[in-house]
Parts: structure tokens; sequence; C-alpha cells
């Protein structure tokens, strides 16, 4: 059992890091363009608030001796399909894609792939996640905990942000203010 913990851990984990590094090129390559940043001040928190969810689950599963929970095949389909929304919001939005709410002036909204359908599909599936990976290894404390927390700086802090940060940039292309 904790091999297949360490085993899914690491490889969320290079997940993880590899999108910081797209999340870093983009970023770079929007500013240049013109792009705003919006809740420089809050980003801090969200990151701090994904390293203390993998310590948790890392401590709930390594000392707590837990094993995988019964339905296990279930919450593991779950957990893959979750990725692959995340590929397919990160593909949808490109070059646009951050960690970061960064907007670009002038450029048209995304509406292809999950955003068809969903406001903020990424913080749909991150919720999943954080829900699941746990769940899958019986780690009931880090799921209840963080499912919480990651739903209050969401709807609290996170979506508001980005919303206002959406308006600004269509108030920024109904006045010109922007570069092409």
């Amino acid at each position: 059992m904790l091999t297949a913990f360490w085993f899914l851990l690491v490889l969320v984990v290079i997940q993880r890091l590899v999108e910081v590094m797209v999340a870093k090129r983009n970023e770079k390559q929007m500013k240049a363009a013109g792009a705003k940043e919006f809740g420089a001040d809050h980003y801090k928190w969200i990151v701090l608030m994904h390293v203390a969810f993998f310590t948790s689950l890392i401590i709930e599963v390594t000392i707590g001796g837990i094993g995988l929970i019964t339905f296990w095949p279930l919450v593991l389909a779950v957990f893959i399909l979750a990725q692959a929304g995340r590929f397919w919001a990160l593909l949808s939005l490109g070059r646009f894609w951050n960690t970061k709410i960064i907007v670009l002036p002038g450029a048209d909204l995304v509406k292809k792939g999950p955003y068809k359908w969903v406001s903020h599909p990424n913080y749909w599936i991150v919720a999943i996640e954080i829900l699941t990976l746990p769940l899958l290894f019986e780690a009931y404390i880090t799921a209840v905990l963080f499912t919480v927390l990651n739903a209050a700086i969401l709807l609290t802090v996170r979506i508001p942000k980005e919303e206002e940060a959406l308006k600004w940039a269509v108030k920024q292309e109904r006045e010109g203010n922007y570069n092409h």
C-alpha cells in the first residue's frame, strides 16, 4: 500500500512541478504582452495550502498506517478522470493558463474545452483531487480539512478575484486601453 501511495504521490508532485514551469513561462510571455496580475496578495496562501495539503497527506498516510479504501478502483478512476480534465483545461487555455490570475486585455475569453460548459473548471478539478487523493488512502482528516479549506479560499477569495480580473480586461478592451 505504501508503495502505491509513494508512486502516486511522486507522479502528482512531478506533474505539479511541470505545471509550475509552464505557468512561469506563460506568465513571462503574457506580462511581456501587457498582461496584468490580480490577487498577488493571496497567491502565497494558496501555495501554502497546497504544500500543507501534501504534508498532511504524507503524515496521515505514513504515520497513521492507513490502507487503501475498499472501493479504491472507483476513487482512483475519479482521480484519473480529474487528471484528464486538468490536462484538457490546461490545453484549452494554452498560453493563457497560469496558477496565478493574469489577464491580457484584448485577448478573447476562452470558451472551448471544458470552459465551453463550466466556469473555472480547473478549480472544480483541484477540488476533486483534494478530496479523492486522500480518500484513496483513507486519509479522512486531510480529505475533509483541505476540501473545506480549498472551498473557502475559492469561494471567498480566488473566484471573486478572478471575476474582477476578467471584468477589468473586458473594460480595458471596451475602452481601447490595450496593445495588440
